[in-house]
């Protein structure tokens, strides 16, 4: 039997075909079995079955009777590998499968590196296009702690699908279109004020942030200004020279402030398409959903109903259309986002395209879904597999969305630069001794990684509360913990004077002691686990697994000697420990966060 990178797969497959092959089980249950396989209660085995409870139910069958006849065939027809497997059957019908030390050590020898996991991990998705559509930012605003969420969990999603064998396309779909333009230029040239007179990306974005709220101001007080505004805005849309000029400028302005943000955070981005690269294709949109009679007018706008849906239905006691163009003609939010769809499918061949934003936009996500499907339908158009990704609120201590004492929003990059300070005097304070650049560099690590570990720990779709003092602590489910038993590694395989790429590691080895044992079986739950994070989108259950596996590391680290006079031993301990480099170096990885060396 091969030694499956998951052991849940290997049990399925030897389940499904037992029932197909087996001439009485065949020819007794003529539909097809689903065997159900889950993790167990660690007590009692690894993996359980529970797919005979509803198969006797319905045959009308004794469950426990099926179930041992089932483990008698598996064992009796070698599907099973007795000595890989101990196999029970335990409560109503429940089959049991413990894994046996002699498959523990066969695992960790074939799948000894990151390189040996993604050559099995790079098939489940099979090279599927996949756009992923974030941070999305409006430009001409300065980034805040809200555009956090979005960065931090659309890159770690990105990097669990590339390493799942997803094409991933990173798209920066920015607000770079609308409204706010319009004043903006208003008081800019009110003000004489070119925006190409200052060197600094981050601070002409700061003036231009604080220009359109005096701008704002200014028009609510003065009704008369808020026409210049419109006209200045229309000028643009008719490609006025000198507002193009302008506008281009708060454009790259803010799109360089963002990318300095992207690479403090270490988010890749490989397209930056705003709203104003479809103003010319949202046509096309209006033309065939109208066509098709998808869209209707309704007070001078263009709009889908959805009546399948009842919040949706146009006898609904509050209509709720997906309005795709505005009274004015003017295109918005939902005839950009059809347009931007179209766009995946046609020009980058989108098999898949996720969308993340916060809880809010759900009814529009929703909304363009279904328009989406039954335009492309109609039209014998791809559909790509559509999903919205979302999550709840940072909250500060009085949960209440966090702001600042005068009630404004954090600004995102005095977030980072305070958690890097906070980290550099952890770090100061328990390794004085290390160079200034190093306590530099590794403060930088800690500082960020707490930043994204704290909101990839989170349950996404839940709000959390946001503590300092937790994030950077060294005890508990945080990126300094999980960061310091990296660490710790390196320094047991400095003390033996050995490398981690030694290739002696990756030799077959047999664990022998209960804590060792415990270790491995809580290795061979990363494949599992990430297959789980992938299926829900959700990098928390990533951050809860590696959070365990480095508490079952220490718990072995504390009662078993790695480095020992008993060469055997030695060498059998520190390719575990080797093993537990690589899976939770790995899986940080794969949730954005930079390891390092020494703490």
């Amino acid at each position: 039997m091969d030694i499956s990178f998951n052991p849940i797969q290997s049990i399925d497959k030897a389940l499904r075909l037992l029932f197909k092959n087996d001439a009485e089980l065949s020819q007794q249950f003529t539909n097809s079995f689903d065997p159900i396989i889950r993790a167990a209660d660690p007590k009692f085995a690894d993996f359980q079955a529970n797919g005979i409870l509803p198969l006797a139910k319905k045959n009308r069958l004794n469950p426990v009777q099926l179930a041992n006849d089932v483990c008698k065939k598996l064992l009796d027809s070698q599907a099973i590998d007795s000595s890989l497997f101990e196999i029970s059957v335990a409560g109503p019908g429940f089959i049991n499968f413990k894994l046996k030390a002699a498959y523990l050590s066969r695992w960790l020898e074939n799948f000894s590196s990151t390189k040996a996991i993604q050559q099995e991990t790079s098939q489940w998705l099979n090279k599927e296009v996949t756009v992923i559509d974030f941070p999305s930012a409006n430009t001409a605003k300065q980034a805040h702690i809200g555009h956090l969420r979005p960065m931090v969990i659309g890159e770690s999603i990105a990097r669990i699908l590339e390493f799942s064998g997803a094409s991933i396309i990173r798209d920066n779909h920015i607000g770079d279109w609308g409204t706010n333009f319009g004043t903006l230029i208003m008081i800019l040239k009110e003000k004489g004020i070119h925006v190409t007179d200052f060197t600094n990306p981050t601070e002409a974005l700061e003036l231009i942030d604080s220009l359109y709220k005096e701008g704002t101001k200014l028009e609510n007080n003065n009704p008369e200004l808020r026409n210049v505004s419109r006209n200045e805005l229309l000028k643009l849309q008719n490609g006025d020279t000198e507002n193009t000029y302008i506008w281009q400028s708060i454009i790259d302005v803010s799109n360089q402030a963002f990318e300095k943000l992207f690479e403090q955070l270490d988010v890749k981005i490989d397209y930056t398409l705003g709203e104003s690269f479809y103003k010319d294709k949202v046509s096309r949109v209006y033309d065939e959903l109208s066509s098709l009679e998808i869209a209707e007018e309704s007070d001078g706008a263009l709009v889908v109903w959805h009546n399948e849906i009842k919040k949706f239905a146009k006898d609904n006691k509050r209509p709720f259309p997906f309005n795709i163009r505005k009274k004015d003609g003017a295109s918005n939010y939902a005839s950009t986002d059809l347009a931007t769809i179209l766009y995946r499918i046609e020009h980058f061949k989108a098999k898949s395209v996720i969308y993340l934003t916060d809880s809010r936009q759900q009814d529009h996500f929703e909304q363009l879904f279904l328009t989406t499907k039954k335009w492309f339908q109609k039209k014998d158009y791809p559909l790509p597999k559509l999903k919205h990704v979302w999550w709840g609120t940072i909250l500060g201590s009085d949960n209440k969305p966090i702001k600042t004492k005068s009630g404004e929003s954090i600004k995102l990059q005095s977030l980072l630069d305070e958690a890097i300070e906070r980290a550099l005097m952890v770090v100061r304070e328990k390794n004085p001794e290390l160079p200034l650049d190093e306590q530099n560099e590794i403060a930088k690590a800690v500082g960020i990684g707490a930043l994204k570990y704290v909101d990839l720990s989170s349950n996404r779709t839940q709000d959390y509360v946001f503590d300092w003092d937790r994030m950077l602590s060294f005890d508990g489910n945080t990126a300094p913990y999980l960061l310091y038993v990296i660490a710790r590694i390196n320094s047991i395989f400095r003390k033996a004077e050995l490398n981690l790429s030694d290739s002696s590691l990756s030799n077959y080895f047999e664990v022998q002691s209960l804590y060792e044992i415990q270790l491995a079986r809580k290795l061979i739950q990363f494949p599992i686990t990430l297959n789980q994070t992938l299926s829900d989108l959700r990098p928390h259950f990533l951050s809860t697994y590696l959070f365990d596996l480095a508490g079952v590391f220490n718990n072995f680290y504390n009662n078993e000697k790695v480095i020992d006079s008993n060469p055997s031993i030695q060498q059998r301990r520190l390719s575990l420990c080797h093993r537990t480099h690589t899976v939770l170096s790995t899986g940080l990885k794969l949730l954005g966060i930079t390891t390092v060396e020494r703490m």
